[in-house]
């Protein structure tokens, strides 16, 4: 198997568009890792997305707090009313578990020349890439890899929209981000996964590519 590299970080969001928290360890299960977007918050009133979620881009500050009620008093500060809401799955986009490599993020940060935070991209997984890492995310579509006792299936580039424009720290907006990827990089960063063999993943984990 090839080692593509190394895990570094974690992640699950609680609340879905609300900010990350860390994990030492994670099991990740055949619908994602427990917890993760476990709840997300719905417009009830003031905004044309009634009765659906209220997502990052569509305010720039969500993901600056963990507190549903924080977020619901920034978006009530904009006349929107929300609502949280709990599930027994998960309110996901597309997939169970999201991963980018720090050589994608890498690439526009030197376009750029300005650093960005990974969780601007919002993974689950967030891996450092080994010595000879070439790959792009369309060369990785339908490979297994094994991370921890966890077995993946790349299932999906993720597209990007306005979301990654906005600073982690302080939501301020930066439009070349999003420009560069969507220009350079066919607005596509990072990878979804399905999950074929559950398991328990670390940071420092050993990323590797089962063979074709």
């Amino acid at each position: 198997m090839e080692l593509l590299g190394q895990l570094a970080a974690v992640w699950r969001y609680p609340v879905k568009s609300l900010a990350a928290e860390p994990l030492q360890s994670a099991r990740v299960e055949r619908d994602g890792i427990p917890g993760d977007r476990a709840g997300a918050l719905f417009v009830q009133a003031g905004h044309a997305r009634q009765g659906k979620t209220y997502r990052g881009k569509e305010h720039n500050l969500l993901h600056t707090t963990s507190d549903a009620s924080a977020a619901a008093g920034m978006a009530a500060a904009r006349g929107v009313t929300l609502a949280l809401q709990d599930a027994d799955t998960h309110y996901f986009d597309a997939a169970p578990v999201s991963l980018i490599f720090d050589r994608w993020i890498s690439e526009v940060e030197a376009a750029l020349e300005i650093p960005l935070d990974p969780l601007r991209w919002r993974p689950n997984l967030y891996a450092k890439a080994a010595a000879g890492f070439a790959y792009r995310e369309p060369d990785l579509m339908g490979a297994v890899l094994e991370i921890g006792g966890a077995v993946l299936r790349v299932s999906d580039t993720i597209g990007r929209c306005v979301t990654t424009t906005y600073d982690i720290a302080t939501g301020e907006q930066d439009n070349d981000v999003l420009l560069y990827v969507a220009q350079k990089r066919d607005n596509v960063m990072g990878v979804y996964c399905e999950v074929e063999e559950a398991g328990t993943v670390r940071p420092g984990d050993p990323l590797r590519l089962r063979a074709r």
